[in-house]
Order: structure tokens, then C-alpha cells, then sequence
């Protein structure tokens, strides 16, 4: 059974190839304009989408282009009642999987579906055998979240190839750990993996340290030095922090990752690198073009996928797991990971956590620490968070310990009904619960069919 996207905006074909599909079994959800395709897309990771180019508001390309920006492993189907070689040429090119062109029979559709599904479980049973494999080589970004998922999903379809990546996401989000990922997951893992902060060095340096310089370049340079790019040769390269970059240092970037080649301060000599650059931002880089601090040009050349990871807001039922990681993290060798007492984790969950993932683990080793392997209260935790723990119950709201954790298990379960495509027992399998007790559960959190369209 596939998740299959319906796009089409006649309610005649539209109702004649849902019913052809859902009577072979698919799970389908049916629309009749772009937009509301293109929306549907961002929240929810279809194994097929089958499109109208012709549709309202937003045609069938840019539905395509979402899906393959969105979730690159799902498939696309293209109709169409404009039968050239051009407009099939352009679909392909653009990763659509097939073709058809109007009036075309249902089952035939029905039947090109079904080899497709043949295709992507081939595809999930080698994910599956290659995530034994990599059984001991874990992610170490920890999270149950679909969103997280998603962000893992793309990172590991992205990771082999040598794409330039732009990691973005608030401060504290993890993003120099998602670049290591990136590496480790890669061809190069053999190489070195160099980051470097590009707000940490003054302009007069920060070429210097990026392209290497020879003895006496400048004041102060008292002997010759590579620089990033070549320690990073063979390997990637992490510019961190790229907004931070001077406009001039902008430009010889760019010449870099146009033509692959450095030449370090004092010398015309070029030195030729092969690198992967991954690069990372806490700003909106588009708002900083706008604002002539960033150059266009090199953004497109940066910005060949960009994997935005979510703030630790959007995330809350993840709390709970990165609670277990930090405390196994921060507690000494040989000493038992401490209890958390309940009014310590109603002062966690209330704070809304700033610096994300980053604060969270600094609150929980200074809790660690000062609570020497007794029970953690909240008087261990950092101030800040002591702070709204202490501000009146009557004028903040604070959700129960219960009904966070009711959250997170709702969360983890549909995690596990989304990666079996809805197959109760899989997913009952995965939970390490039996069938009666996940449909206990599926009642309990009103889980539907519908959530896991949604």
C-alpha cells in the first residue's frame, strides 16, 4: 500500500482515478488545486504524488518541484491533455518518475503504481538492511519528532552525494553536529572534516586562515600555512557562520568553489582542492542579499540543498528523549543516571528553551553536577529556568508531567504507523507492544486514517 497525493482539478478524472486506486489498496488523499497541494506537501511525506499539470493557482511543475524539495525519495506522476515531446522532456528533466498524457485508462495508471510500489519496498527493505548495518555507526541527533525524521530522511539521502549543503537553523539547534553527520555519512569520511567559525576572525584575517598565506604576506605572518581549504582537501570544509562574511572574502570564495582552486595570500600560485563545502547560518541569508551584505551569486552556489533544522519549540515531545540522552551523557562512569523529580521536569517543560537543544544539555549537566548523583531538583537547575518555575501558577500556563509524556507517546506512534505506511502490526512490533494494546492506544490518543494524512 502506497500514500499517494491526488491532483487534479476535474472532478471527474479526479474521482475516477481515486476510486481506481483505492480499490488496488492505496491510501489516497485527494485535492484540486496546486496551492493546496503544495501546502499539503510541507506537512505531510507522500510515497507517490500523481498531478494535473494544468491545475489552478499553481500548475503541476511547481508541485513537483515541492515534492522533490520537500521529500526527495517521493515519486512523481504527471498528466496531462498536452501531449508534446517539449512538456515531457521538461517533467522528466525536472525528476518526475512518469508520464501520461489524457484521455489514458485508469488502470493504466493503476498498473504503472503498482510497479512503482514494487520499486520503493525494494527501496525500503535495502534502507532497512543498510540501518542494521549502520548499527554502529547511530545518529547521534537525537529525536522522535516527524519533523526531526524528516530532517534524518533528507540528511541521509543527501549525505552520499558531494551536493554543497546549507544548514540553517537557530542558534543552539546542532547544526555543526548535522555537518558532522553529513561527513561521517559521506564518500569523504576518510578525509578531514575542518570547520571553521567565520565570525571568529577579523577581516584581514579571515582570507589568511581560509586560503593559507606565505611567510611575510602581512604583519604578523611569521611562517607559511596551508589554510582550511587545503587541510580540508579529500575531505569538507564547514564555513560556519557564513553570513558573518565580509563582502570581499565573499568574491574569492566564490572563485574557489567556481573553479576549485586557492591561491594563498602572498603568491600568484593556485593550489588546486578538492572539497566539500557544507555551510551554516542562523540568518535569513535571502534578507541579507536584500540588504547588500551578501552576494547572490554566491548563495546559489552554497545553497545546493539546504536542510533547516527545527528550533527545540517546535519539537517538544523530543524533551523527554534528550532528557535520557544528556543524563546518561553527563552522569560520571560506573554512577547511576540520577532520578528527575516532578517538579523539575514541570520546570523544564515550561521553559521555552532560547538556545535550544544547546541550553538544554548545559541545564542538564549543571543539574548533573550539582545534584552529585542524588535525585535532581529543580534548585539544581540553571536560573533562568528556576526563574519561570517560580513565577506564580495563576499567571503562566504549565502543562502536566502526564500530559507531555501523553504527547510524545502520540508522537512516537505515529512515527511508527508513518514508517510501516499504516500497518498496525508492523508498527506494534516496532513499539514493542502487543496489537491489542496499540489499539488501545490508537483510541486513547484518537489517533484516525486522517492523522496520518495530515
Amino acid at each position: 500500500m502506497l500514500a499517494i497525493l491526488l491532483v487534479e482539478d476535474d472532478r471527474d478524472v479526479r474521482e475516477a482515478v481515486l476510486g481506481g486506486l483505492r480499490a488496488a489498496g492505496h491510501k489516497v488523499t485527494a485535492l484540486g488545486d496546486g496551492v493546496a497541494a503544495i501546502e499539503r506537501l510541507d506537512t505531510t511525506v507522500f510515497d507517490v504524488v500523481v498531478t494535473d499539470v494544468r491545475l489552478p493557482r499553481a500548475d503541476g511543475l511547481a508541485v513537483l518541484r515541492r515534492a522533490r524539495e520537500s521529500s526527495p525519495r517521493t515519486e512523481v506522476i504527471l498528466m496531462t491533455s498536452f501531449a508534446t515531446v517539449s512538456a515531457a522532456v521538461t517533467a522528466l528533466r525536472s525528476g518526475a518518475h512518469d508520464y501520461l498524457t489524457k484521455p489514458f485508462e485508469v488502470d493504466d495508471l493503476v498498473r504503472r503504481v503498482a510497479s512503482l510500489d514494487e520499486k520503493l519496498t525494494l527501496q525500503r527493505e535495502l534502507a532497512e538492511a543498510r540501518a542494521q548495518l549502520a548499527a554502529l555507526q547511530a545518529s547521534p541527533i537525537v529525536g522522535a519528532s516527524p519533523s526531526i525524521q524528516r530532517l534524518l530522511e533528507r540528511l541521509a539521502t543527501v549525505a552520499p552525494s558531494d551536493a554543497p549543503v546549507l544548514v540553517s537553523g537557530e542558534s543552539g539547534t546542532g547544526k555543526e553536529l548535522v555537518a558532522r553527520r553529513i561527513h561521517a555519512l559521506s564518500g569523504r569520511r576518510s578525509g578531514a572534516f575542518v570547520a571553521v567559525n567565520c565570525a571568529a576572525f577579523p577581516e584581514a584575517l579571515l582570507e589568511a586562515e581560509l586560503f593559507g598565506h606565505e611567510k611575510g604576506a602581512f604583519t604578523g605572518a611569521s611562517r607559511r600555512r596551508d589554510g582550511r581549504f587545503k587541510a580540508a582537501d579529500h575531505g569538507t570544509l564547514l564555513l560556519d557562520e557564513i553570513a558573518e562574511m565580509p563582502l570581499a572574502a565573499q568574491a574569492k570564495l566564490l572563485r574557489v568553489l567556481q573553479e576549485g582552486v586557492v591561491e594563498p595570500l602572498g603568491t600568484n600560485d593556485s593550489v588546486r582542492v578538492d572539497v566539500r563545502v557544507v555551510s551554516a547560518t542562523h540568518r535569513d541569508l535571502k534578507k541579507r542579499i536584500g540588504e547588500g551584505l551578501f552576494r547572490e551569486d554566491l548563495y546559489y552556489r552554497l545553497n545546493g540543498v539546504e536542510l533547516r533544522i527545527p528550533p527545540l519549540r517546535e519539537r517538544r515531545g523530543d524533551l523527554p528523549l534528550l532528557l535520557e540522552h544528556f543524563l546518561r551523557e553527563f552522569s560520571p562512569p560506573g554512577v547511576a543516571i540520577p532520578d528527575v523529580s516532578v517538579a523539575t521536569w514541570h520546570a523544564l517543560a515550561a521553559y521555552p528553551f532560547p538556545g535550544n537543544v544547546r541550553e538544554f544539555a548545559h541545564a542538564v549537566r549543571h543539574a548533573v553536577v550539582l545534584a552529585r548523583g542524588g535525585s535532581i531538583s529543580v534548585d539544581h537547575l540553571p536560573e533562568d529556568i528556576v526563574r519561570v518555575a517560580r513565577v506564580p501558577e495563576e499567571s503562566r500556563e504549565i502543562r502536566t508531567l502526564a500530559a507531555v509524556l501523553k504527547d510524545c507517546e502520540r508522537d512516537h506512534i505515529l512515527v511508527a504507523l508513518t514508517r510501516t505506511d499504516g500497518k498496525r502490526g508492523r508498527a506494534a512490533e516496532l513499539l514493542g507492544i502487543s496489537r491489542k494494546n496499540l489499539w488501545e492506544k490508537l483510541r486513547a490518543h484518537q489517533i484516525s486514517d486522517s492523522d496520518l494524512d495530515d
